[in-house]
């Protein structure tokens, strides 16, 4: 199954393993430039295998010193290949014994020179891994996929000045010196088959937090989380957040920790968020440090759920895997959709929601709309790393989501305990999942399984009618699916919506309805209808007057939904609908029709729209004290990407740009007293606390300190800068420097240079300076960010910086990258192909963000093909780019 060459794998070729390694041993004598590694592997033939084929392990740019079968060295210097076959990247046993038997192999690798981040490398002074997705073949000679499960024992071996903390997955059974010399040793033991791609080490010189967590059966497991020295009190909140993802696992899906040590690393350099090694995970250290006066609510919130998030996995991904890779949504959307689950317990439910779908909306439906959509459950790949997408991750979590409203809480909850067990140390597929529910709630879910096979966003239509002299009112649905890449036709698929009616005054009417035919829809005893074919007329009956229909509730199915409410009905739903999420979308489809309206005024050269009505609106949602949060959600517009989604084509990102702005400085008048009251109010008097209450009092106030500022810039930026003088908490700080960022003038020269002063030690917050000043929507961006690469706190070689300056630029200033002269597109492109020859997987996330580009207007649509073409026709691209920019171009 490998991914190195032009050939795609493909989901119909699979077959299992011709050999199972059922036991490894290693033997890891780190060294930064010289690390000895040798692996002894109990292999035996797959039953399920080929007869007498040959053992072919995977390689990627390995140094052999040594290969022993049972006992037996090859003369690698004179290898028969009648015997074997050996390249640095692949090792074949022509005819291997048809019995178990041992395989001995040892390499030499140099972590230091691995600018890749994939096997083991160098972060700082550590040395540290990452497997998934083809790692382990860097380190050793293996059947690296994720179907062969073995048990590992490592003994790790390194200088003790230089390494004192030697880690790796599973318990710890001995340490010790080595006698005679300057070196020690800790031997690990996991009892528990794992894929290679699970395997972790860590050795280097950290700091240290412990604590330990009681299961409910009594066990005690002890916890520790290792970082920089000097950032120790910095970790106190992701040990936090551990034990109540421990805790919260138990009760929620009846999961207990299985080890009796539980470990987490931070390091600076990672390609990913974070990875869930067995026992031993692997942080990005944004994810884990945080204090109040360094770290954002968001990044709080961030790190408890990513926390959440690896340590769910322990059992979703690791003591289930999958059985290949095109199952990787299995582990992923699965443990995403607990996460969100435990992030809303843990917060506002309804605000969580909403936050989900705004990252579900602004990152999975660009890449289900354009040339790199791809189903949940990939058909084919050429490059497995550049499927590590939202479409896999968010997508995938919602599908699961949609299944529990589908089948209801209950089979849900009977349908994952079946898995647990059924599938419990097994690679298992789709199919496994998907049975297990079918069984609970005793239903067919074939239709359902059409989620995970075609790729696309549902579009869900509806009109509605009402007879007064019938007293009838009438929903008619119809869904469709626009073509994707390989995929022209779509087969309906079945889509849970949940719906209610509100009458003005009275709130949720009571249901009763009639299909088409006149039967009785029975699914609405739970508030929800089933769209299961193109088209389906609901008739709700005895309906007083006219109601307003409260559709999609909690966005109950990842579709888009286009139905005519008038403006009044809209204003009904943002100020009466029970369900939450619908009054916030409410208002957030008013304000996308201004913003469309606007857009089309600003483009044939008038001016943008007022509306004193949806100010109106927002003025009774800050008027109402309830929740904080969601206020902020609320008054906040959609994003310059939402819009250009809403478009759909022939995008102009300079006029949505002018008419967002246009309508934020109207919204800023209207509200200005009330704006000003708001950000008053909700001055703290209490010590900072991350908790969701105190975070969404915060959120409320700079999301009127943003409106306020766009209202009355001149004022608004002399309250700015005092909030940014005055702060004490890292959440007010950044927030008042975004707004200063966003206003020219001295002021913002001068925070720009006083936020970098304080803080210039912590390359965390300092990634915050960059990001916030790429995303600054003026004509001279672009050479702003050049003149910040030269800063001397930028680097390339750490994907931090890289998406911190690069990556915000290219995704989060829609104008600028897509500049009319096409310049953002060449310096994106530039550096991806600079980048690709150093760090191929964070180069081609670079180019991803020409994803939409078939949406723009002509000319910007002629530059930017232009420009993936130059990359396209790089000849020495690595399979990561090379994958995004061919299929970009399809």
């Amino acid at each position: 199954m490998r991914t190195d060459s032009a050939e795609p794998v493909r989901l119909k070729d699979y077959r299992a393993p011709d050999y199972l390694i059922d036991k490894v041993d290693l033997d890891v004598k780190l060294h930064a430039t010289a690390t000895k590694v040798v692996s002894r592997l109990a292999v035996r033939p797959n039953p399920k295998g080929r007869p007498g084929a040959s053992l072919v392990l995977d390689g990627d740019g390995l140094v052999a010193k040594r290969i022993a079968l049972d006992g037996r060295e090859l003369d690698l210097q004179r290898l028969d290949p009648a015997t074997a076959l050996l390249t640095p990247d692949q090792l074949t046993i022509i005819a291997p014994p048809d019995r178990p038997f041992t395989l001995e192999i040892e390499t030499e690798i140099d972590p230091s020179a691995n600018t890749r981040l994939m096997g083991l490398y160098r972060s700082g002074s550590a040395y540290c891994t990452q497997c998934e997705a083809e790692g382990f073949r860097r380190i050793t000679y293996f059947l690296d996929r994720p179907d062969v499960l073995s048990v590992y024992t490592v003994r790790l071996e390194a200088e003790l000045a230089e390494a004192p903390l030697l880690l790796s997955n599973g318990n710890k059974i001995a340490e010790g010196k080595i006698e005679g010399t300057s070196r020690h040793f800790a031997l690990w033991s996991d009892p528990f088959p794992k894929p290679s791609y699970l395997f972790a080490l860590v050795g280097g010189d950290l700091g240290s937090i412990h604590d330990e967590f009681t299961t409910r059966s009594g066990r005690k497991v002890a916890l520790g989380i290792h970082v920089e020295h000097g950032k120790e009190a910095f970790a106190a909140y992701a040990m936090d957040a551990l034990k109540r993802s421990m805790a919260w696992d138990e009760t929620a899906f009846g999961r207990e920790y299985d080890l009796d040590i539980f470990n987490i690393v931070a390091v600076s350099d990672f390609n990913m968020g974070a990875m869930e090694n067995k026992g031993l995970n692997i942080f990005n250290d944004k994810y884990v440090l945080a204090s109040p006066s360094t770290a954002t609510d968001t990044d709080y919130a961030h790190i408890e759920a990513v926390i959440a998030h690896e340590y769910f996995h322990n059992w979703t991904g690791n003591r289930i895997t999958c059985r290949d890779w095109f199952q990787l949504c299995l582990k992923e959307g699965l443990t995403v959709f607990r996460d969100h689950e435990f992030s809303s317990d843990m917060r506002s439910r309804p605000v969580h929601r909403i936050a989900d779908v705004r990252a579900l909306r602004a990152q999975q439906f660009p890449e289900d709309a354009g040339p790199l959509a791809h189903n949940v459950r990939p058909d084919a790949y050429l490059e497995i790393n550049n499927f590590y997408t939202a479409t896999i991750y968010e997508k995938g979590a919602e599908i699961i989501r949609l299944l529990k409203v589908l089948i209801g809480d209950e089979a849900f909850r009977k349908g994952m305990d079946l898995y647990f067990d059924r599938y419990d140390g097994t690679a298992a597929t789709i199919e496994d999942f998907i049975s297990c529910f079918a069984e609970t709630a005793q239903r067919d879910l074939t239709q359902f399984s059409l989620w995970y096979n075609q790729a696309g966003t549902p579009l869900v239509e509806v009109a509605a009618a009402y007879d007064a002299a019938a007293r009838t009112f009438t929903l008619d649905f119809s869904q469709s699916c626009k073509p994707t890449p390989g995929q022209d036709v779509k087969e309906p698929f079945v889509i849970p919506i949940a719906l209610g009616l509100v009458a003005e005054g009275h709130g949720d009417l009571k249901l009763a309805a009639s299909d088409s035919d006149g039967a009785s829809v029975a699914e609405l005893s739970r508030g929800v209808i089933e769209l299961t074919t193109a088209q389906r007329r609901i008739v709700f009956t005895n309906v007083a007057s006219r109601p307003v229909p409260s559709l999609l509730r909690g966005f109950s199915a990842p579709v888009r939904l286009n139905y005519a409410a008038s403006e009044s009905d809209l204003l009904t739903l943002i100020s009466h609908d029970s369900d939450s999420f619908n009054r916030w979308q409410a208002a957030q489809t008013y304000a996308s029709r201004l913003l469309l309206r606007s857009v089309e005024l600003v483009r044939a050269g008038g001016v943008s729209i007022r509306d004193e009505s949806f100010s109106g609106a927002l003025r009774r949602v800050l008027e109402d004290n309830a929740d904080p949060a969601f206020a902020a959600q609320v008054i906040t517009l959609p994003s310059e990407a939402d819009i250009a989604r809403e478009i759909g084509q022939d995008v102009d990102p300079d006029a949505i740009h002018v008419a967002r702005e246009a309508l934020r400085k109207a919204i800023g008048r209207d509200l200005r007293e009330i704006l000003l009251a708001t950000y008053a109010r909700l001055a703290e008097n209490a010590p900072y606390s991350p908790d969701a209450a105190a975070a969404g009092r915060r959120a409320l106030r700079n999301a009127a300190l943003d409106l306020f500022v766009a209202g009355d810039p001149v004022e608004g930026a002399s309250l700015a800068a005092r909030q940014f003088e005055s702060a004490d908490t890292m959440t007010n700080e950044i927030a008042a420097l975004g707004v200063l960022a966003h206003t020219p003038g001295r002021e913002r020269d001068a925070a720009l240079e006083a936020f970098y002063r304080a803080h210039e030690g912590d390359a965390l917050v300092i990634d915050k300076w960059f990001a916030l000043q790429a995303m600054i929507p003026e004509a001279d961006a672009l050479n702003r960010v050049r003149r910040l690469m030269a800063h001397r706190a930028f680097s390339i070689a750490n994907p931090n910086r890289v998406r911190a300056l690069i990556g915000a630029f290219a995704a989060g200033n829609q104008t600028q990258f897509n500049a009319l002269d096409g310049s953002g597109y060449d310096f994106i492109t530039g550096i991806v192909v600079d980048l690709d020859r150093k760090n191929p997987q964070v180069a081609a996330r670079l180019l991803s963000a020409f994803k939409s580009w078939r949406t723009l207007e002509a000319k910007r649509r002629g530059l930017a093909e232009a420009a993936l073409r130059r990359v396209a026709g790089v000849g020495t691209l690595s399979p990561d780019v090379k994958d995004i920019a061919e299929r970009s171009l399809a």
